[in-house]
């Protein structure tokens, strides 16, 4: 499967942690290393959170590397720097092996597509472990310069190891996403890649307040100045209550054709989550699936889930979808 700028809609995989709890059990949340642990420590039930989501419809899965970072496996699981560059590619491997195995054990369907791989790469705030990937309030504490050299390790680890492109995920201000843009236009000029925000849930703003459509605007303009249009996949939303995505997007509709760009969006499943309680309102949410035709509408290219969807929810997507198209 190639990716083009078409009608088709791209089905994403789901939550991964949330996917993984079904194999590791449900400690992962809290975590400073998050899932990325397990990376480490229980590979083989990271193969199988892949595999649940290629057997269920996904197209695209991510890479297990959302809070992979030198930084954090050096102080949480004392590796040195090589074996945290090392881990970094040996996850993205992980993903390869369960894409193998998926298209093994499918060989006689002829109109099999092979499942593309994605890195996920996740925000700077994410490794401080503070909150502050949902505010990018580091954004005036940290250098642009320093913000690149963080992403351009782990970046690099990821290519290597061969993925088909970069998810650039729940990034919460202007300044990092066209930081971590400016990085790959300049030394990875062959890679593609979507821009995912992490938007409040009131407004047409990101989270740390920046406008969502003049960020949607800036980061199209940048790859077009630097005639590199053809790089960027798609730009979006992820990590946010699906509720609020139509109004988000209809905020971007300008932007979408001026720019003739398709949306991403993989959105959380509409639970709560406070301090005391965890997680709650499950039964409270409307599926996922039944928002998809809106979105398409829309303009979405690529469709899945954030936190707390799991295989069965990206099962109903991909039906969904192929229910529209038919």
């Amino acid at each position: 499967m190639s990716i083009e700028r078409n009608h088709h809609t791209t089905v994403i995989d789901g939550g991964f942690s949330t996917q993984l709890a079904e194999y590791v059990g449900s400690n992962i949340d809290g975590d400073p290393l998050w899932s990325a642990r397990f990376n480490a420590v229980q590979p083989e039930a990271v193969i199988q959170a892949h595999l649940d989501f290629l057997n269920a419809g996904a197209e695209i899965i991510l890479t297990n590397t959302y809070q992979a970072s030198i930084q954090g496996y050096k102080e949480y699981l004392k590796l040195n720097d090589e074996e945290s560059y090392e881990l970094i590619k040996s996850t993205v491997k992980l993903a390869h092996v369960a894409r193998d195995k998926y298209i093994s054990s499918n060989c006689e369907n002829t109109n099999l597509k092979r499942p593309l791989i994605f890195a996920s790469i996740g925000p700077y705030g994410a490794h401080l472990h503070d909150g502050s990937e949902y505010t990018g309030s580091y954004e005036n504490k940290v250098s642009v310069g320093t913000i690149k050299k963080w992403h351009k390790v782990r970046i690099q680890a990821c290519i290597e190891a061969g993925v088909d492109g970069l998810a650039i995920e729940t990034i919460p201000c202007l300044m990092e996403a066209r930081a971590v843009v400016d990085l790959l236009l300049e030394e990875y000029p062959d890679v593609k890649f979507w821009v995912s925000f992490q938007c409040k849930v009131d407004g047409n703003a990101v989270a740390n307040g920046d406008s969502f459509s003049e960020s949607v605007r800036s980061i199209c303009k940048q790859v077009e100045a630097a005639r590199k249009r053809q790089n960027l996949v798609a730009v979006g939303i992820n990590c946010i209550q699906p509720g609020f995505v139509t109004e988000l997007f209809k905020e971007v509709e300008k932007e979408v054709q001026d720019f003739n760009i398709p949306l991403v969006v993989y959105p959380n499943s509409g639970e709560v989550y406070t301090v005391e309680e965890g997680w709650h309102g499950k039964n409270d949410c409307k599926p996922l699936e039944e928002y998809i035709e809106e979105w398409i509408k829309l303009g979405a290219g690529y469709i899945g889930g954030c936190c707390r969807t799991n295989a069965n929810d990206i099962r109903k997507i991909k039906e969904e979808i192929d229910a529209l198209k038919n």
